[in-house]
């Protein structure tokens, strides 16, 4: 049967996309709805050449917006928003953020690896197992799958956007006839406010056959007809202005150019007098003012008035009070990023900060709320954080999520959560059908480690398994989710409840390690068990052949989770306060062959290990005193940071707080290495 077209498939897109986003919304009011886990309270205090970072005591109260930072598939960070996040006091958004700009990437054969520059070596990192489900998800069938994974996500945010509120949807040539279709279902054709066309570059200079793509295309959309719009202009240079404005005023040196007074469209004046600088003028066309408008005009600037050879009066536009050209829909004056840029972030897909205050400005007013659910680099949080606006920007990748939580640090910003999906335990997308020919993921690797699934009989779930001898439970965690703290919790349950119980410990096998899983596995550690499943098992199982390599090589090893350990915690009087000094001592990574790297480079990663472990450290904060539930990030310091230090390729290992006295505190350190793992350590201190 012949492959059908776009055109053909694109009413089943539709049809299917609104029961997909049905199916969320009554989920919203059901008890499995999705939520946020806060991460970390971020309040920014970059460490800097100061030999300390003073302690800072703000308080945010449950309830006051915070700007959000959110890791994960931005369909299940929506669907949070939209029932609100308790925790934090946030009540529904549905229906009241403000403006949504969004990039969604388009390039199914695009190389979503990411450059690791370590001291004397480079690395590229692959995709996360998460991600490399969204991304086959996103190009499984090319263009149709993207606009399947595309349509949902619209349907929320149209949910999500205020009465007044506008989208922008960023999009390329490939792909963005498609993807208006899909917009004009959602939003309406008669809320298409523009299609912006933006020069992104002056041309390529590429040797190829054909046009040189130089645009891309910005769809602005209304949710409804009173929506925001703050009409925006364009400067002029100076020989434009002067051009424009060719005359200068002889009493004062202003540059002006005139208009008539005289119109044919004002023919119900025609006839009349006027007294104009104390000259009687009659207009056979009819007049623009009356003669009160003239006469307080006058009355403001007497020298208003320029008179032509002939007679005739007009009305002077001067220079200084020009505004500027108006913008339309074709903007040619934005220019990409340029190597040496101040905002350059070295992300693939940046945007420069002009084209979103462009877009920010005019869509949106002080105090509104502003969304972007591809974040990327975080170029629209960062813009709109600097315009007074309120945010909230969302990712999926591990390596987003790096650079917009050191970039947001960096600008000074309010303090923010970084926040990521909150534990779910039913599945929401079936299995990947490339592991169906196989059989089930989850029984392949319980297989690999040596465990035996249970039957229906005993459980319905299939994700549980024993190995008999050892009395031991085992369970496989599903690709797409984190193994969080919530999972250990019901591990340790089921050891003690599960089939009777009496179990000697449990396993846990994950892919994927939400932030507080480090707590959990401490408190837990004489029970539960936590090993990391290779992230090769994922090529490898996309064939027969790979699984039947495996068994046979039995080369798949579980290891532990990556630690971190600091040297003891010191504290000493500094005046009426006191002073807590904190050192890294190690970092301990995953093996090599966990990492999601080409072989290649598994071996220099494997003397970055051996020679100078705590380079992986990408990103370390310390809360100096811990509350145990959430983790308020009072200090950080990252690599790329050389206020403190000349060495970009390093964190400082030392930091030093001068905080309130308190006759015992626990102190949290939380590190993140370059590849996106975290690993959090805790010590309880005396003064």
């Amino acid at each position: 049967m012949p492959t059908k077209s776009l055109i053909e498939e694109l009413p089943k897109i539709v049809r299917e996309g609104k029961q997909e986003a049905q199916r969320i919304m009554e989920r919203l009011s059901g008890s499995t709805r999705i939520g946020l886990q806060t991460n970390e309270l971020v309040l920014p205090q970059k460490s800097t050449n100061k030999w300390y970072s003073q302690f800072n005591e703000q308080t945010i109260k449950k309830g006051d917006w915070m700007n959000r930072l959110i890791y994960g598939d931005n369909l299940l960070a929506m669907q949070a928003l939209l029932a609100g996040d308790e925790a934090t006091g946030l009540p529904s958004l549905r229906g009241k953020v403000d403006l949504i700009y969004i990039d969604p990437p388009f390039d199914s054969k695009a190389d979503y690896r990411t450059k690791i520059n370590l001291p004397g070596i480079d690395i590229e990192q692959k995709p996360t197992v998460i991600e490399q489900f969204a991304y086959s998800d996103t190009w499984q069938d090319g263009t149709v799958s993207y606009l399947k994974m595309l349509y949902p996500r619209l349907v929320l945010m149209r949910e999500l956007l205020s009465d007044k509120g506008s989208i922008y949807v960023h999009i390329d040539w490939h792909v963005g006839a498609y993807v208006k279709t899909l917009l004009d279902d959602i939003f309406g054709k008669e809320n298409l406010r523009s299609e912006i066309v933006w020069r992104r570059t002056a041309g390529h200079h590429l040797a190829t056959k054909g046009y040189d793509v130089t645009t891309d295309t910005i769809y602005y959309y209304s949710k409804s007809k009173e929506y925001v719009y703050n009409q925006t202009y364009e400067e002029l240079d100076d020989e434009e202005l002067n051009e424009k404005f060719p005359f200068i005023e002889e009493q004062t040196g202003r540059r002006f150019n005139h208009e008539k007074l005289e119109k044919s469209s004002n023919a119900y004046s025609a006839g009349e007098e006027r007294i104009i600088q104390n000259r009687k003028v009659i207009s056979n066309v009819g007049w623009i003012w009356t003669q009160q408008t003239f006469d307080e005009r006058l009355a403001q600037n007497p020298h208003l008035i320029f008179w032509t050879s002939n007679g005739r009066p007009r009305y002077k536009n001067y220079a200084d009070e020009y505004e500027g050209r108006k913008i339309g829909n074709l903007w040619t004056d934005i220019q990409p990023i340029s190597s040496n840029a101040k905002e350059r972030m070295d992300y693939a897909t940046q945007k420069p900060e002009a084209l979103l205050e462009r877009i920010i400005k005019a869509s949106s007013n002080e105090g509104d709320v502003v969304c972007d659910f591809f974040g990327g680099s975080g170029t629209t949080a960062a813009v709109a954080e600097r315009l007074g606006r309120r945010w909230i920007t969302t990712d999926i990748g591990k390596p987003a999520i790096l650079v917009m939580r050191k970039r947001f640090i960096d600008n000074n910003a309010k303090p923010f959560l970084y926040q990521c999906i909150g534990d779910y335990t039913k599945e929401l997308y079936d299995t990947n059908k490339k592991y169906k020919q196989i059989g089930d993921l989850t029984q392949i690797v319980m297989q690999l480690y040596g465990a035996i699934p249970f039957n229906k009989e005993q459980i319905t779930e299939r994700n549980w398994g024993y190995i008999k001898s050892e009395r031991t439970l085992v369970f496989v965690d599903s690709p797409r989710k984190w193994t969080s703290a919530a999972t250990i919790r019901r591990a340790f349950s089921a050891k003690n409840n599960l089939l009777g119980g009496g179990w000697r410990k449990v396993v846990v096998l994950g892919w994927n390690f939400s932030f507080d899983v480090s707590v959990a596995i401490q408190q837990y550690k004489n029970d539960v068990e936590v090993l990391v499943i290779p992230e090769k098992l994922l090529s490898e199982l996309s064939s027969k052949k790979g699984f039947e390599k495996i068994e046979k090589d039995k080369s798949i090893r579980f290891s532990t989770l990556q630690y971190l350990t600091i040297r003891p915690i010191t504290v000493r009087p500094y005046n009426d306060q006191e002073e807590i000094t904190v050192r890294l001592d190690n970092y301990v990574l995953l093996s090599p062959d966990n990492i999601p790297l080409d072989d290649k480079d598994k071996p220099k990663l494997q003397q970055i290990m051996e020679r100078d472990p705590l380079a992986l450290i990408e990103y370390w904060s310390v809360d100096p005193d811990y509350d145990g539930e959430t983790f308020r990030s009072q200090w950080q310091d990252y690599r790329e940071n050389t206020a403190n230090d000349s060495d970009p390729l390093h964190c400082i290992y030392q930091a030093q707080l001068i905080v309130p006295r308190k006759a015992r505190r626990t102190v949290c350190v939380k590190a993140v290495d370059v590849f996106g793992f975290e690993s959090v350590v805790t010590e309880t201190v005396q003064s």
